[in-house]
């Protein structure tokens, strides 16, 4: 009997397929029918030959067998066909399941597990269930009537001969289902190591560039050694776990060749039996290991795809972020941003146990500019992502226009929210897709309007398919700048009102810089398209726009106030900050002018 999850399993992918089910069902039944009445034609073919029937009468018979095996084939190749079609298309649903779940999954999952582990869990675990989910259970169901219909052929040719061959049967399979159950958790530690291996090398692959420009190679082979050694322990295992299931029907069938010889060779002597019959049961004999040994195949591929199904289930069983019911509505446009006594601390041992945010409150009103300002860690990033809901507060409130966000639907929070970050993340796509971020709609006007606004035209000019040229995920063929300008153009072409912009020109040359602070300038302009907006910086020039500041210092808010009047007061740490360096107040007063 399947077990619970594998039924689960089994039940969900199948059920929109249940019509190929049912085809690949009865290509199974008619193709077993099929090796049960072949040894029945080149029996009466052997005995009407030895008896001196007539010509006639034995070409009808090879007719008849050729016409059999061939249709055998035919049905063969077919049932493959339809279980590999199957097979896929159930996989391919799960897979998009799981992706689906992981892409909903909060930041503290994601810290935890490396993205080529997940990747492993996606494609390399639920194809060992392809075979699992396309032939699996009609096999087993396959082999059963497979075996029955030998046995009770057998038992009418001569029951003793039936009877020693059941036994047999009996204890192969009985040997098999021991074995069986040892052997799953072998398999569990090779799905395991070899997930460990592929994290691994995602990380070192994704750092490409650090670890050859610091001549690391060697210490990456030396790290990489012991995931390939226990991938290869736990493969070895498992694969000999897997040999010990293949070894015990060979055994087994040793004996019951000696029985069918012996019994064979008792029954012709008695004249009980015609030479026809002692081949129908060596047939019937080498047809009743074929199940057999099915079931030991499946029995292995239970044991992969058991380990699978645990790690699937364990994946798709990770708590993801749930939007509430009834949700609350978010309004379109700019909206007021509310923090309310909010204390936060990473899970995962992140900041070593130290809460990043402690008690933070402070109130934005609908299409104001708050700059925050703060040095590295203080905690100025971990509040765009708690307002994103990427993590959870376990104290405090946080609003959107005056809804608790933990109250509105996540795809609402998005489509109000926009980020740049400093990190912006391209796909290997084309540049549209690459702006729009794959949502249908957005006309090619629009795109060009927003790219020539930013001054991106000349650049999409250089392209000769255009909006249709294919960008690379390493950026090839864009700068720096010109990446951080395609994420302004998504904001733009996405519309939010409420906009972050975290360190967004902090790693820029001065003539990019310019671009970047014309595209805030237009992001954030008094007239028209109004926009919430929160700007996170080192530079007290970035900031200069914006109407509130909020300084942090170790998650603690140092000082919240108007700009204009911290910029004023002498006793403010913003004024010690302008004033610690003549250039730098300078810059900041000629840009906020």
């Amino acid at each position: 009997m399947l077990l619970k999850p594998h039924r689960d399993l089994l039940i969900r992918y199948f059920m929109p397929h249940w019509h190929r089910t049912v085809l690949l069902a009865v290509l199974l039944l008619a193709g077993t029918g099929l090796q049960l009445v072949t040894p029945q034609i080149v029996r009466h073919f052997i005995d009407t030959a030895q008896g001196g029937g007539s010509t006639s009468a034995l070409l009808r018979s090879a007719v008849l067998f050729l016409g059999v095996v061939v249709l055998a084939q035919a049905v063969a190749v077919a049932e493959t066909y339809t279980a590999e079609n199957l097979g896929w298309l159930a996989t391919n649903a799960l897979r998009a399941d799981l992706a689906h779940h992981c892409l909903d999954l909060p930041m503290a999952f994601h810290n935890a597990h490396t993205p080529g582990e997940l990747i492993e869990r996606i494609d390399g675990d639920v194809s060992t269930l392809a075979h699992f989910f396309s032939r699996f259970v009609l096999q087993l169901i396959g082999s059963a009537v497979l075996l029955l219909g030998v046995l009770l052929l057998l038992y009418r040719e001569a029951w003793q001969v039936g009877l020693a061959l059941t036994l047999i049967s009996v204890v192969a399979l009985v040997t098999l289902n021991r074995v069986r159950s040892v052997g799953t958790r072998y398999a569990l530690a090779a799905r395991q190591a070899s997930a460990d291996l592929f994290g691994f090398l995602e990380e070192r692959i994704a750092g490409l560039v650090d670890i050859q420009s610091c001549g690391a190679q060697g210490y990456i082979l030396r790290r990489l050694q012991p995931y390939l050694r226990a991938l290869f322990q736990s493969s070895r295992t498992a694969f000999l776990m897997g040999s010990v299931l293949w070894s015990v029907p060979s055994a087994i069938f040793t004996l019951g060749w000696v029985l069918v010889f012996a019994m064979g060779a008792s029954f012709y002597r008695a004249g009980s039996m015609s030479i026809g019959t002692v081949y129908l049961v060596f047939q019937y004999m080498a047809m009743l290991r074929r199940p057999l040994e099915q079931f030991a195949s499946e029995a292995q591929d239970f044991q992969s795809a058991s380990a699978s199904v645990a790690r699937i289930r364990q994946l798709s069983m990770s708590p993801t972020l749930v939007d509430a019911s009834p949700a609350a509505i978010l309004p379109v446009g700019p909206a007021s941003v509310e923090f309310d006594d909010v204390t936060f601390t990473y899970p995962g041992g992140e900041l070593h146990g130290t809460p990043a945010l402690k008690h933070v409150s402070f109130h934005l009103r609908a299409g104001a500019v708050l700059g925050i300002l703060g040095r590295t860690g203080s905690g100025k990033t971990t509040l765009s992502r708690l307002l994103l809901r990427l993590y959870e507060s376990e104290v405090g409130t946080i609003r959107l226009a005056g809804v608790d966000i933990r109250q509105a639907r996540l795809a609402d929070l998005h489509r109000c929210i926009g980020v740049v970050t400093q990190e912006v993340q391209l796909f290997q796509a084309t540049i549209r897709e690459n702006l729009t971020l794959f949502v249908p709609g957005i006309p090619d006007d629009r795109i060009m309007q927003v790219l020539e606004e930013l001054g991106l035209g000349a650049w999409l000019n250089s392209f000769a398919a255009g909006l249709d040229s294919e960008l690379s995920a390493r950026g090839g063929g864009l700068s720096a700048g010109q990446a951080q300008l395609l994420a302004f153009a998504r904001v733009f072409l996405h519309d939010p009102g409420v906009v972050i912009l975290d360190e967004a020109s902090s790693r820029l040359d001065p003539a990019t810089e310019q671009l970047i602070e014309h595209a805030v300038d237009t992001l954030f302009r008094p007239e028209g398209r109004r926009r919430t907006g929160i700007i996170i910086a080192h530079r007290l020039s970035t900031i200069a726009r914006a109407d509130d500041i909020l300084i942090l210092e170790d998650g603690r808010i140092e000082e919240y106030g108007a700009r204009s009047e911290l910029a004023g007061d002498s006793r403010s740490h913003l004024h010690t900050l302008l004033t610690a360096r003549d250039a730098t107040y300078q810059e900041y007063v000629h840009v906020s002018s």
